[in-house]
């Protein structure tokens, strides 16, 4: 007789109920042999007293076990393991192994190295991660969010926007964001060229898999925002790049390309040039528009960073200058207060706008609508200016710092420009040492660099990366320095 007492175990503690613990464990036993098909099963009133229980536990395990097919009840006879199952061809577990790993899928699938990326797993936070330019969490106005958050999940009016909803976002929130951009971007759009999203990155995905259903050609810089890289390689574009200037794309080059290729697209972020920081003149966003008009291309306008500027007023976008429909512009809410909250927009000529919500139906559906709710109240009452009046003042303290100290401390090694917005440093390394060997002294400082490659993606060898200063305060901002001059200082030992 099989030793029921032994093999079968069940914890009163457990949230599972009892006699769905004992139902698990008989397919378990069902599953590796341990009960054979038409193995009787023993009596209510004996399992229950075996295993100290009640019997309408057993009762209701065993009525459970008919129901899901792996038992049968025969009238007069009893309960029995059903006749007609198959047996499982499984790998059979070392219970002194503990819990299996599954590791390797039993099938095929597509493997694509395109969205590998190697950043680190987890760190201890006596470790400084050499960021790319990331705003400080700590700074978020999360008060003022929850207050707002809270009043709308309280409102029994607000329950119809707990179910699906339109693929183009929250209406409240669009609309607000429609009245904003025209009012502080210089745009001239309505309700229809504007769709929210997770993040300027959703904007970005979704217009280059329309963009580049059959393939054809995008015109980068040379040195590019990565993950932008990433995502039209993935969407199967043939990416082409061309020199980033003191002022931006040269379009020069740019045009060059036009007259040799069909291009579909050139993306750039105008503001601060993703990585080196470099804005785009005027001059030169009135030649790619006409160059975009003229060669019917897309120009995909990432306009990551547009509300941090320290030095001037922030440059209109290339959208605030579009007549022709050629501009799809992608931002959002989460740079400017937190990555957390991710809530963006993408907007665009009608039609296109109308793609990409039906795309946006097959990958994620809708956003957060309350969430979206909560971030044009945000907006409307003005806290949205107001933090952005607060953090500038204390990222642009934070970058004077740094760069202050990045001259004076590390001078002999390295040489950059002062950003004039933006969140990071385009930081150049003396040609006598490479960032590689940087890297690996830099751990022993307990400092992070990560995935330099993604810098020179075009291998012009330029030695220099992005470096973030917004999310460090003071003491944080003088202790990364002290640990890069000590990995620079090991390194002429």
């Amino acid at each position: 007789m099989i030793p029921y007492k032994t093999i079968v175990n069940f914890s009163r503690e457990s949230r599972t109920p009892v006699y769905i613990q004992l139902t698990n464990q008989f397919i378990q036993l069902i599953k590796d042999r341990t009960l054979l098909p038409r193995t009787r099963l023993p009596g209510s009133r004996t399992l229950a007293e075996l295993l100290e229980v009640h019997r309408k536990t057993v009762v209701a395990c065993y009525e459970e076990l008919v129901l899901q097919g792996w038992a049968e009840s025969i009238p007069q006879k009893g309960t029995y393991v059903h006749h007609n199952l198959p047996e499982l061809n499984q790998q059979k577990l070392d219970n002194s192994l503990g819990v299996k790993e599954n590791n390797k899928s039993g099938f095929y699938f597509n493997k694509d190295t395109t969205l590998d990326r190697n950043f680190p797993q987890a760190f201890d936070a006596s470790y400084m991660y050499v960021n790319d330019g990331v705003n400080d969490e700590r700074l978020t106005p999360t008060d003022e969010i929850g207050v707002i958050y809270r009043k709308l999940l309280g409102k029994k009016s607000n329950l119809v926007h707990f179910g699906y909803g339109t693929t183009y976002g929250n209406l409240e929130l669009r609309t607000t964001l429609v009245d904003y951009l025209n009012e502080t971007r210089g745009l001239n759009i309505s309700l229809d060229n504007i769709m929210i999203t997770r993040g300027s990155q959703m904007g970005m995905f979704l217009s280059s898999q329309i963009l580049f259903e059959n393939g054809g050609y995008i015109i980068v810089g040379e040195t590019n925002y990565s993950s932008s890289d990433t995502t039209f390689e993935y969407a199967k574009a043939n990416i082409l790049r061309v020199p980033v200037e003191d002022d931006g794309l040269s379009i020069t080059a740019i045009e060059k390309l036009c007259k040799d290729k069909n291009i579909r697209a050139v993306y750039t972020t105008s503001h601060h040039h993703h990585p080196t920081t470099v804005t785009m003149s005027a001059k030169k966003r009135l030649q790619l528009l006409n160059l975009a008009k003229c060669y019917e291309f897309a120009i995909i306008e990432d306009d990551y960073d547009y509300d941090f500027n320290y030095n001037h007023a922030p440059i209109l976008p290339l959208a605030s200058h579009d007549v022709s429909g050629n501009v799809i512009y992608v931002g959002s809410i989460c740079k400017t207060v937190a990555p957390v909250f991710r809530v963006g927009y993408l907007v665009a000529s009608k039609d296109f706008v109308d793609e990409c919500a039906k795309l946006r139906r097959f990958i994620d559906r809708q956003g957060d609508a309350i969430l979206e709710m909560t971030f044009a109240k945000f907006i409307k009452e003005g806290s949205l200016d107001r933090h952005k009046r607060k953090v500038l003042k204390t990222y642009k303290e934070r970058r004077d710092l740094f760069c202050k100290l990045l001259k004076e401390e590390l001078g002999a090694y390295l040489t950059f420009e002062i950003p004039k917005g933006g969140m990071a440093v385009w930081v150049t390394l003396s040609k006598t040492y490479t960032w590689s060997q940087v890297t690996e002294v830099a751990k022993n400082q307990k400092l992070l660099f990560v995935e330099l490659q993604r810098y020179d993606r075009a291998n012009i060898g330029h030695n220099g990366i992005r470096i973030g200063f917004a999310r460090y305060n003071t003491e944080e901002i003088k202790e990364f320095i002290k640990r890069l001059k000590t990995t620079l200082l090991l390194l002429d030992a």
